[in-house]
């Protein structure tokens, strides 16, 4: 689907007007249901101040997304098949968000109902690619070069592992004011180009809707937050990187482009095997990795912009790693 410039502005500045437009909406209602968020103790004491701040701010997200693709887009089948992923792993949040506000249980959905959902939501993107793809369907680039490997069925336990990956370590990232929003703007705007250098004009416009909404719900996220997105938005927003990267074929890739979810991700891993092998020594101070940061006595707002940065870095090497390799394909 060929795309211009003016459809690609156009999809991100919808979606970033109606996610912001929805704020002084939204936000009051979020208050007066006492959708707040609570605050659990094993966090930074500094957090405590926040508790009460109301979540479920993803659906702003998620309707500046919508609109924005009904306005500016088809409903190709790549773009059902990122629909089904996005707003899939939203209900997946908004379930977890309700239980954590509503029904009072901290912790929301339990580890093992969360990953059974989403294992559900990857067994159906692996059923589609199993129907329609065919067998180029798991064929997998490697980054830097002209080569791609057949998987086989291995390509799905890959598919798994990416789509599961990826919510959750988006979600652990957001845990600051604005990070995971200001982390995610690199990434979508890579994804963006990518899939405009690769003549996917209709995903190239999901990302740049995507993209607006995160841009969009900054203005109420930013530091200090009148408005958290909750998993409703985290692991929304996860799945849609998700999609992104398995619908332009660059699974091994997002490791690169979403360098600083991978960190957030791996610094908990470590943590907690260190901790279990060494009966209760700490690698970091206290992870996902920018809480380490914070309690080393950096401010939020500096925490985010250095990690803003530095997800910068990794999408400008990933898209350097793209070029190298499709350049010569």
């Amino acid at each position: 689907m060929e795309v211009t410039g003016m459809q690609v502005i156009g999809a991100l500045l919808t979606s970033l007007i109606v996610c912001a437009a929805l704020g002084p909406v939204l936000i009051p209602i979020l208050h007066k249901l006492k959708f707040g968020q609570s605050i659990r103790d094993v966090g930074p004491a500094s957090h405590m101040k926040k508790s009460g701040t109301p979540t479920m701010g993803g659906i702003m997200m998620l309707c500046g997304l919508f609109v924005a693709m009904v306005v500016w887009n088809r409903f190709t089948p790549l773009i059902i098949i990122a629909f089904v992923l996005t707003f899939g792993h939203a209900l997946i949040g908004f379930l977890d968000d309700y239980i954590k506000v509503v029904m009072k249980r901290n912790l929301g959905l339990t580890a093992k109902q969360k990953l059974a959902l989403q294992v559900a939501l990857a067994m159906a993107y692996i059923y589609y690619v199993e129907q329609h793809a065919g067998a180029s369907g798991t064929d997998l680039w490697v980054p830097g070069t002209a080569v791609s490997v057949h998987m086989g069925w291995l390509y799905y336990v890959l598919v798994l592992l990416l789509l599961v990956g990826t919510t959750n370590a988006v979600n652990l990232t957001d845990g600051l004011d604005g990070l995971v929003s200001s982390v995610s703007i690199p990434v979508l705007t890579a994804y963006s180009y990518i899939a405009w250098q690769a003549g996917e004009g209709d995903l190239c416009l999901f990302a740049a809707a995507v993209l607006g909404s995160c841009l969009g719900f900054l203005v109420w996220n930013h530091h200090p937050a009148k408005v958290f997105m909750g998993d409703t938005g985290s692991l929304a927003l996860g799945g849609a990187v998700a999609a992104l990267a398995l619908l332009t074929h660059t699974e091994i890739l997002l490791v690169i482009i979403g360098g600083m979810y991978v960190l957030e991700a791996l610094s908990v891993i470590i943590q907690v095997v260190y901790f279990k092998h060494t009966g209760g020594k700490r690698v970091f101070r206290m992870t996902p990795i920018h809480h380490h940061f914070e309690l080393g006595g950096w401010k939020e707002t500096k925490v985010v912009a250095v990690f803003t940065l530095a997800s910068c870095v990794f999408c400008l090497a990933g898209i350097g790693l793209w070029f190298l390799g499709k350049g010569g394909m």
